[in-house]
């Protein structure tokens, strides 16, 4: 099986090439399709959170300028709509099709709203830690960005009755994949976009799994002045996705990814374009719809490295 043996810092560029493995998936499944909730409301940038700016992403006040060492009461209100109102749409929008989403958690936004935690674990959701804060890590001191690390792991296992086995930063430091490797608890990060397919990586002499996000088949285009403004064009863009993909399966299968935030696709709007490709992945056979958990199972059973 094909890895990268490089020290980090060098890229590969080659991957498994013209020939990727078959991954065997469940069932002889052409297409392993796995949901992402975003949870990250109440711990992005904000002076009631202690920084020194406002946030300016993944909503639909667009990309602006950050406010200093003042309050963006429409960021932080549409931020707020994420956790009042879009996460529950979103997640009733999969429990009335049988689906069980993958949910990456921020640790400070669960600690805000713990009756989203309890959903999550009542859901069966495997939860995948999303740092302590919903920040970018890359100017954070490597001592600081462990401690988040561990602040994260303890709140979701509190909250949720199991620590996180996986994790995905969205926003990582140079040093962030060392780090969760010294922590040791888990099976696998998301901070790659690299492959249609989980691959392993050299991290410190130590074999390390990567299961592949996707920023294409993600809401957050869906934000103000991105490229996929309605729900139409989102579920075109992923049942485009997804047909080439099972295409391809019947030789190469490969997974996808579709990632969503309460903010975002939670709103009336844009809800129908999760709910009419839900539909469409349900009407086909041969699919692997699945929790993230199972994939990093699934990898480390079938294609271990080396």
């Amino acid at each position: 099986m094909p890895r990268s043996t490089e020290p980090r810092g060098v890229r590969d560029l080659i991957g498994y090439g013209a020939t990727p493995p078959h991954p065997r998936w469940p069932g002889d499944a052409r297409i392993a399709v796995n949901f992402v909730v975003n949870y990250e409301e109440g711990a992005e940038y904000g002076v009631l959170n202690g920084d020194d700016r406002s946030e300016t992403l993944l909503s639909d006040a667009g990309a602006g300028a950050p406010k200093f060492h003042a309050r963006d009461l429409n960021m932080e209100s549409m931020y707020e709509y994420g956790s009042r109102a879009g996460v529950w749409r979103v997640l009733r929008a999969f429990r009335e099709r049988g689906v069980v989403p993958t949910a990456y958690a921020v640790g400070l936004a669960l600690r805000q709203n713990p009756r989203v935690a309890e959903a999550f674990a009542t859901a069966g959701c495997d939860i995948v830690a999303h740092g302590w804060r919903w920040i970018d890590y890359d100017a954070v001191p490597a001592e600081v960005e462990a401690e988040h690390i561990d602040r994260c792991v303890e709140a979701i296992a509190q909250l949720t009755g199991a620590r996180p086995r996986g994790w995905y930063t969205g926003r990582p430091s140079a040093n962030t994949r060392a780090l969760i490797v010294r922590e040791g608890g888990f099976l696998y990060d998301s901070d790659g976009y690299a492959d249609d397919l989980p691959f392993w990586t050299d991290v410190g002499g130590r074999a390390h799994l990567v299961i592949p996000h996707a920023f294409d088949s993600n809401d957050s285009r869906m934000a103000r002045n991105q490229d996929l403004p309605t729900a139409e064009h989102f579920f075109s863009f992923l049942r485009d996705s997804f047909d080439v993909l099972y295409e391809e399966g019947a030789v190469a299968p490969k997974m996808l990814t579709v990632s969503l935030h309460c903010r975002l696709i939670g709103r009336p709007g844009r809800i129908r374009g999760l709910t009419r490709f839900l539909d469409h992945v349900l009407a086909h056979d041969r699919v692997w719809v699945c929790r993230r958990i199972e994939i990093a199972e699934h990898w480390r059973a079938l294609h271990p490295p080396g």
